[in-house]
């Protein structure tokens, strides 16, 4: 099996190192490329046998499975003048929320899914999202659903999940991250501690409580409950929190949600072309 990346930003790069450090692919069956190819040159530095494409062309006819990793407003006008090179027995994966597996079965004759990685699986963790095209052949669903379990729990979810899934496994380091900065930052202006001291502490609690929910000895609420004793220092705490920020990611949801949806009517709009043309 041979694996094409077109795009090597942010997840492009973080699905090429982490498929070969999972050993999911060896490096000589990959090739990658992007519009500036010098950002794909810097990964075969780092991993030396991968392939550069010149084009994405050289990709399409190299790869059994390519992954599409542009954003979102790039994909119609990269399918669209490549279409001639995607065979109808190669698998497309597209890595973004807004783009449905039913707008891309609408313009290519191939089989088509949908795969949201997270950074999480840069250490070969977290979760990642998975939707298949209704004609996506068995044999490639196995195929995507094992070549992803090397790096990430994969979920098949339904498209009306899609951008809160998202939100929460592939936002939420963003998300979360933020929280323990502020966390940190409020810790340093009130009191002595140093930024170094708190960052530490930060990050050394925040990897204890992923062991914890990994190996199952707590779920989130009875975690809460363990350090929350009755009439202590953290209940105080969580007094605040709730006040203060039950609403919060109500309206983070609503935000991601609003842009979501921006996304999908530009998106439409591109791939509605293809209908008038008929």
């Amino acid at each position: 099996m041979k694996i094409g990346i077109i795009g090597t930003g942010n997840m492009g790069s973080v699905l090429v190192a982490s498929f070969i450090e999972s050993s999911a692919i060896s490096p000589s069956r990959l090739m990658v490329t992007n519009r500036t190819l010098s950002k794909a040159e810097r990964l075969q530095h780092a991993y030396p046998k991968i392939k550069i494409g010149n084009t994405p062309e050289e990709v399409f006819r190299f790869a059994d499975i390519v992954f599409i990793c542009v954003k979102p407003h790039e994909f119609y006008s990269l399918l669209s003048t490549n279409k001639n090179y995607i065979s109808k027995h190669q698998l497309l994966v597209s890595i973004t929320s807004p783009i449905s597996c039913e707008q891309l079965e609408d313009l290519l004759d191939c089989n088509i899914a949908r795969a949201i990685p997270s950074i999480n699986n840069r250490a070969l963790s977290g979760s990642s999202l998975i939707s298949f095209g209704s004609r996506c052949h068995s044999d490639y669903r196995e195929k995507l659903l094992t070549l992803m379990s090397f790096i990430s729990t994969p979920l098949i979810i339904d498209e009306n999940i899609t951008r809160v899934s998202s939100d929460i496994a592939s936002c939420g380091p963003a998300f979360i991250g933020y929280v323990l900065q502020c966390f940190i930052n409020s810790a340093v202006n009130q009191t002595d501690i140093t930024k170094a001291q708190a960052t530490q502490l930060a990050s050394d609690m925040i990897i204890g409580m992923g062991k914890l929910l990994e190996k199952e000895v707590y779920t989130l609420p009875t975690l809460i409950q363990k350090v929350c004793v009755k009439g202590g220092i953290t209940g105080e705490g969580i007094k605040i929190l709730s006040s203060e920020m039950d609403e919060v990611f109500d309206h983070v949801i609503q935000r991601t949600h609003e842009k979501y949806h921006e996304e999908c009517e530009k998106v439409s709009q591109q791939f509605e072309v293809k209908e008038e043309l008929k």
